[in-house]
């Protein structure tokens, strides 16, 4: 195991555990936080059953204060924290015209405020250290407006990589590096059960490689950003996504 520790956000289920694992077997320490504590606990347990090099912390991230509470009980276990991947998102498909003012302010709460918070608290926390490492994940949707998602979701995921682009320029001077992923359809059990099988095959016969994404490539990218050498690498937006976007 190395000494480097990781802060994810969303680590109980789909994408977020992925990551969680992908860190894990990279040799980090890893910090499960979510608001559904007990799947994340239990994942927790099953990577360290004696919570030496994982664990979880119940975390609304649409609150400030519990990045701040995280950040300090993490410091208080472990020491020091080298790298946080801002995962926490939730979506859900509503027609554009018919997305009402709290449907809206809840996807931007989840998925933007999240980043925004994470960014500030432990952004700050890296400064002031010299060296760290910050991954948010983003989404294909924040990039063409969204097919599969409603437009509350893209909205916030274009905020996101925004946001990963002022933080990259205003965190560099401090060691600190801030970089997106965007991942196109994913092959995680969530989208299997979501999303009807017709309308699933329509999906992947419309991605130019013919399939969905790995989402065991995406967390290898998130570690590969997470890395002390990936100094050179910021304010980048790193596209995961079949070929549905080209730029």
């Amino acid at each position: 195991m190395s000494d480097r520790t990781v802060l994810i956000t969303g680590a109980a289920r789909g994408l977020g555990a992925v990551v969680a694992r992908r860190f894990h077997d990279a040799g980090y320490k890893v910090a499960l936080a979510d608001i559904a504590i007990e799947p994340a606990q239990a994942l927790a347990r099953e990577l360290s059953h004696d919570g030496s090099t994982a664990c979880a912390f119940k975390i609304d991230v649409t609150f400030k204060a519990d990045f701040e509470a995280a950040r300090d009980a993490l410091l208080e276990r472990w020491g020091s924290i080298d790298a946080l991947v801002n995962n926490a998102g939730a979506s859900k498909v509503i027609p554009v015209m018919e997305i009402t003012p709290e449907q809206f302010d809840q996807a931007i709460d989840v998925n933007l405020r999240s980043v925004l918070f994470g960014c500030q608290v432990l952004g700050q926390y890296f400064a002031d250290r010299g060296t760290g490492r910050i991954v948010n994940i983003a989404s294909l949707a924040g990039q063409n407006g969204g097919s599969a998602t409603g437009a509350h979701y893209a909205a916030a995921k274009g905020g996101a990589i925004t946001l990963t682009k002022v933080f990259a320029r205003d965190l560099a001077p401090y060691g600190v590096t801030v970089n997106a992923i965007s991942p196109g359809p994913l092959d995680l059990p969530i989208v299997h059960e979501s999303v009807p099988a017709d309308k699933l095959q329509k999906v992947i016969a419309g991605i130019p490689v013919g399939k969905l994404g790995s989402a065991t490539y995406v967390a290898d990218v998130a570690v590969l950003l997470a890395s002390a050498d990936a100094y050179f690498a910021n304010g980048a937006c790193w596209d995961v996504n079949g070929g549905l976007f080209m730029r």
